[in-house]
């Protein structure tokens, strides 16, 4: 929905559904979207955050299933415009793990998934919009050591293709490298260097120029056009980011955020045996839950959630921050909170000066959180979600 002078369009991602199949977009657009949709926004058009698996985008190949999903968009009032391009296969119902990074940007698979999807986007979207793409940021970290300059080229293969798109139909696509505790891109440091190295570079001007036809200096000014981050709320609280500070590291680097994520994750100030205890809740086996521990020798990283409390009672007097998405409208969580501060420091930055145009809500965690956080219906917290940050907003 679009928010009040220039703050972007407010949505929620469609992750949070099960989407595998067309016929699983279908309904979650005619059932909980329609919902959140006659909540929040029921005589404007309503923005959505799209998603597709690889099986729902291979279907939609077909021009009859094409032509339905931009009539119901229509007939609905809904305007898509992001799309989040990160989880390929199963989300939902299954372990996901270290697998949700897969295909990943050493492969051919993961250009043309994302070219694909921004094919789909570009015929979908509202006449000369602007489409978020949000993506997988490089790989899963063990996997990305020597493919620093494949994953870059192949990144520049997609922004050529959206240059084309762009040139074809006057949508411009900005793909959104997200990055995410235990990836090759985690930190805000780390992706600022990639860029300046291997993205944003002279060379990387010159290999689109290439790749697309664009003289050099059209080259260089579509780069950040056409190619930024999407910014994870709860992925950098989880990494010990200072929100200003990251904000301004990325706008210094010329580092467009092309989507915003608004998410907050677990924080235990200090463990101790009841936090232990309460974590447990959490230790769940479909999704990576990445811990991140302030210790006396400084941060130390965990890949999962069983790993880190395996531990035991050596990580007694640590701060922990998990990576997994609970409701941002709730900060107190009994032994310990949420990082829900961290959120609303990012929303009173962007209240100030507009981070990015798109600001979507993603926790897609609501079938595998304890039992008393969730409500009755998952459009019922959706709408909670996404009156809490309006309110953040206004504020």
């Amino acid at each position: 929905m679009k928010l009040s002078g220039d703050l972007g369009q407010l949505t929620y991602c469609l992750n949070i559904h099960p989407t595998q199949t067309f016929a699983d977009v279908q309904a979650a657009l005619a059932g909980p979207v329609a919902a959140v949709k006659a909540a929040v926004s029921p005589d404007a058009p309503f923005a959505v955050g799209l998603r597709f698996s690889g099986e729902a985008l291979d279907e939609l190949a077909d021009p009859a299933k094409r032509t339905a999903l931009k009539s119901m968009m229509q007939s609905q009032g809904f305007a898509g415009i992001t799309v989040n391009g990160f989880p390929y296969g199963r989300f939902h119902g299954t372990r996901v793990k270290e697998e949700v990074y897969q295909p990943d940007w050493r492969s051919d698979e993961r250009v043309r998934y994302t070219n694909d999807l921004a094919d789909l986007m570009a015929e979908i979207a509202p006449d000369e919009s602007f489409i978020s793409l949000s993506t997988v940021p490089g790989t899963f970290k063990p996997l990305s050591y020597g493919a620093e300059a494949l994953m870059a080229e192949n990144y520049l293969r997609s922004v050529a293709h959206l240059v084309g798109i762009y040139a074809r139909t006057g949508v411009t696509i900005g793909l959104a490298i997200e990055p995410e505790p235990a990836c090759f891109l985690e930190t805000i440091a780390e992706t600022v260097a990639y860029f300046r190295e291997h993205l944003f570079s002279d060379s990387a001007a010159a290999r689109l120029a290439e790749l697309s036809g664009l003289t050099m200096a059209d080259a260089a000014t579509a780069l950040p056009r056409h190619l930024g981050l999407c910014y994870d709320v709860c992925h950098a609280a989880v990494e010990y980011e200072d929100p200003a500070g990251s904000i301004a590291d990325l706008k210094a680097a010329g580092i467009p955020i092309h989507k915003l994520q608004l998410s907050a994750a677990l924080r235990v100030a200090k463990m101790g045996a009841e936090q232990r205890d309460a974590l447990v809740n959490f230790n769940e086996p479909t999704y990576l839950h990445q811990v991140l521990r302030q210790t006396p020798e400084g941060l130390q990283s965990t890949t999962d959630l069983p790993e880190a409390l395996a531990l035991g009672d050596v990580t007694d007097g640590e701060e922990w921050r998990v990576h997994f998405h609970v409701p941002v409208f709730i900060d107190n969580l009994g032994a310990f909170s949420s990082t829900r501060n961290f959120l609303e420091q990012i929303l009173a930055l962007h209240r100030q000066d507009p981070i990015s145009p798109h600001l979507e809500i993603e926790t897609y965690t609501w079938d595998v959180l304890p039992d008393h956080l969730r409500g009755e219906t998952v459009d019922q917290d959706i709408v909670r979600e996404m009156r809490w940050v309006m309110d953040q907003l206004q504020s």
